[in-house]
């Protein structure tokens, strides 16, 4: 399933500084029934959003409206816990495509670039500097450059680059899940089959 080119993205951010954030929280157990890529966003943070009677909380930044933005910013340790690709679904579908950290479990931030999320790992001092940046303005943007590998406090020009893997970063370039990729290449694929001596 291809999603968007990512390029370069200019966004303000949704600051959550939280550490430990793990999939259970990113997306409930109870909401993983669906095997389609739509409607997860809906339950994003669910028990962290609205209370039990479906009230939303208004002290999480989710439903607080100062805080708008394609690029979430969490804490250490973002998306630790279970496997579970809805997690990254759910990130996507609410509309955020960038989420960047400290650090990343690492199927979470697999997960995310099979999807077109952009996990964007920065040093726990950057990751300072972007949570008082949004605290002083929440309109504050960031610019995450994509075929730099940088990403940036526009406000104050404050960057730093980040790693990504060459594979990924060309799928992301061009909207290409795995299955896109083979697609991509099929004729590639033909010829070396038709050639390769037997």
């Amino acid at each position: 399933m291809a999603y968007d080119k990512f390029n370069i993205l200019t966004s303000s951010a949704v600051p959550l500084p939280i550490e430990n954030v793990d999939t259970d929280q990113i997306i409930p157990a109870r909401f993983l029934k669906a095997t389609e890529r739509k409607g997860f966003g809906d339950n994003l943070f669910r028990d962290w959003r609205y209370h039990q009677d479906n009230t939303p909380k208004e002290q999480f930044v989710l439903n607080n409206p100062m805080y708008t933005g394609k690029i979430l910013v969490g804490g250490k340790n973002f998306g630790s816990g279970s496997s579970r690709e809805h997690a990254a679904w759910a990130v996507y579908d609410y509309g955020f495509r960038c989420v960047v950290s400290s650090f990343f479990a690492d199927i979470f931030r697999n997960n995310c670039l099979n999807i077109g999320v952009l996990p964007v790992q920065v040093s726990p001092e950057f990751l300072e500097h972007i949570f008082r940046a949004i605290e002083a303005d929440p309109k504050t943007k960031l610019e995450v450059n994509l075929p730099k590998q940088t990403i940036t406090i526009l406000a104050t020009g404050a960057s730093e680059s980040f790693d990504i893997n060459d594979y990924k970063k060309d799928n992301m370039t061009n909207g290409f899940d795995d299955i896109d990729y083979l697609l991509n290449i099929k004729e590639d694929i033909k010829t070396f089959a038709e050639n390769r001596p037997f």
